[in-house]
């Protein structure tokens, strides 16, 4: 009997290319992974890719090619899409965390030489300028209701309260801010996000793309080298905008536009399916026939002994809602961490309004807020074009977002951006996802573990 053995193949010692090559030729080789790898070269390794996964779209090869991509001082609207990628990780730098520099801004490539760059950048510093102003008033509103600990410095204790007054001057922040983000993705997912980047509306972005694809090539000459700009991409978009106009009240930000009614007793159904033998129409038969109180004590079997660690049962995918949002650009930031999800986020605009944060008010800072966001406004009609005017929109500003997920998704997001160490703006969305469901599935949605006691509300007017 053949000795159990698990290693690693480490990137210190192969390139991704041959880790990939390796990993693949296990499928029809007796060898060890090690013995295919020392079989391997680079100028071997790349040639299979160009047959196998090139030639024949062996694309899952590519996925054992993992690259960690550092991105500096890019715009926040290149960011997004960046992140869009579904099957990546990211970090990026925290507007929550973090102070702005007046400098930290981006002037589009497009705008470089153009008679709309004047007021531009002359909003963008004005933008900067207001943000920086309310730092100073709003951490002592912090710091009066969160006095220093014995023995804290002055540094300890602004990082504790940082956060209390840093959510609510970053309203004030443009899409136009500077930003690092780290990127983990396989040589799969890279190509598609570089397609997608080199097929943007936006110079600045279709720049990244190029750069990502240059220095992505340095270790996986063969994986990415085709990916290129997509008509398919551009095509649609092009057409569609400025073809539909917003009409529409936003006094609600909440809309649960689509679901299975039937969905609790579906999920109840597919967790006896899984660990039983009947098939799920006998299951489900059976579940439809239990009364509500019998119903009740399957869902409490199922979830009543689920920790804060624990993730429901995948059988929680057999469901489905979809929600109209409409939320904050700083909320949005949170919201768009849930790529399982899909969402489809429309343009960043000043149309839908925006939110103020009672700390500003409390402050004395409301009108001087009141001012940058309205000269923020009008500087967006001024350039026009709808691509270029978002670097221009800050963070206070509403967006539109179509969402649709499971409820174990919702399980997810609604137990951690209700927490109160959340971003007050994500914790009312999540609330009201939740309130939503709770109304339709309420023996499964009573298991969330959301706080007892909310504050959203204090926290905007």
């Amino acid at each position: 009997m053949k000795k159990q053995k698990i290693y690693l193949l480490s990137p210190k010692e192969l390139s991704p290319e041959v880790i990939a090559v390796t990993f693949a030729k296990t499928s029809r080789s007796p060898l060890s992974f090690n013995e295919i790898a020392d079989e391997l070269s680079d100028e071997s390794s790349a040639e299979f890719h160009e047959k196998w996964v090139v030639g024949y779209g062996h694309a899952s090869v590519a996925e054992h090619a993992v690259l960690h991509i550092a991105i500096e001082n890019i715009s926040r609207m290149a960011i997004e899409c960046i992140e869009s990628n579904r099957l990546a990780s990211y970090t990026e730098k925290s507007t929550r965390y973090q102070k702005w520099d007046s400098d930290a801004f981006v002037t589009p490539p497009e705008l470089i030489g153009d008679p709309r760059q004047e007021i531009y950048e002359e909003t963008v510093k004005m933008l900067f300028q207001t943000y920086a102003d309310s730092l100073l008033p709003t951490r002592a509103i912090i710091q009066k209701k969160n006095p220093r600990k014995e023995n804290e410095s002055d540094a300890a204790w602004d990082r504790r309260i940082r956060a209390k007054y840093v959510d609510a001057c970053r309203f004030l922040l443009p899409a136009a801010s500077l930003a690092n983000v780290g990127m983990t993705a396989n040589a799969r997912v890279l190509e598609s996000a570089i397609r997608k980047m080199l097929s943007h509306p936006l110079q600045e972005v279709r720049q990244i793309g190029e750069e990502i694809k240059k220095v992505a090539q340095a270790e996986v000459p063969t994986l990415v080298k085709y990916a290129d700009a997509s008509p398919y991409l551009r095509n649609f978009s092009q057409y569609a905008i400025g073809k539909t106009k917003n009409t529409s009240s936003t006094s609600s930000s909440c809309q649960l536009i689509d679901f299975d009614p039937a969905a609790e007793n579906k999920i109840l159904s597919a967790a006896f399916y899984r660990f039983g033998e009947s098939s799920f129409a006998n299951s489900l038969a059976y579940i439809q026939n239990l009364s509500k109180a019998k119903r009740a004590q399957l869902a409490e079997k199922l979830l009543g002994s689920m920790s804060r660690f624990d993730i429901p049962l995948r059988e929680f995918e057999y469901s489905h809602y979809t929600f109209d949002l409409i939320m904050d650009q700083g909320a949005y930031f949170e919201f768009k961490r849930h790529r399982m999800m899909t969402q489809s986020p429309q343009n960043l605009t000043v149309n839908l309004g925006y939110a103020t944060p009672s700390l500003l008010a409390e402050a004395g800072f409301e009108s001087r807020y009141i001012a940058a966001m309205d000269a923020a406004a009008e500087a967006y009609h001024q350039i026009g074009d709808p691509h270029l005017a978002a670097y221009l929109v800050p963070n206070g500003f509403n967006r539109r977002v179509l969402a649709s997920f499971n409820l174990r998704e919702a399980y997810h997001f609604c137990q951690l951006r209700a927490a109160k160490n959340a971003h007050f703006s994500i914790r009312k969305i999540a609330r009201q996802i939740y309130a939503e469901i709770s109304k339709y599935h309420p023996l499964l949605a009573k298991y969330m573990r959301l706080p007892a006691e909310e504050t959203w509300q204090q926290h905007l007017k």
